[in-house]
């Protein structure tokens, strides 16, 4: 039975064998869309005339506390006037992962004491990698 066929239709019943390659597409179809949104989730936040520097890189942070010219608080894009509230956000987002780190812009026009203070409460939180964020002339 050189050319014969895998399944033997001998008996009349029907393939019982379950075929998984619709489901592969499906999950890498979805691993690819994740991947590309990944990018979009991370980076959110509040826009803020950041300063400029010609040095500074790329970090990767999934916590990015931001303060604008006027001092509004915001974590991951989402404002906060209670700075225990901040602080508890800054915590569950830094639970995530193993190593948190923080990216914290500041308003390049704002007072310098809106910075620390956004630096003050990151370090409240228990996170003590803090980044910078700039702009590059």
């Amino acid at each position: 039975m050189a050319g014969g066929s895998l399944y033997n239709d001998d008996d009349g019943g029907g393939i019982t064998d379950i075929n998984v390659t619709p489901f592969v597409d499906v999950v890498l179809v979805i691993l690819v869309v994740f991947i590309v949104t990944a990018k979009l989730i991370v980076a959110r936040g509040v826009e803020i005339d950041k300063p400029k520097a010609a040095t500074g890189g790329e970090v990767q942070s999934t916590l990015r506390v931001s303060v604008t010219e006027k001092g509004e608080l915001f974590v991951n894009g989402d404002k906060f006037t209670d700075d225990a509230a901040a602080v508890a956000r800054i915590k569950t987002i830094a639970a995530t992962t193993s190593k948190p780190k923080a990216i914290i812009a500041g308003s390049r026009v704002g007072p310098y004491g809106n910075v620390m203070r956004a630096i003050d409460l990151v370090q409240q939180a228990g996170v003590t990698a803090i980044a910078l964020e700039n702009e590059r002339p």
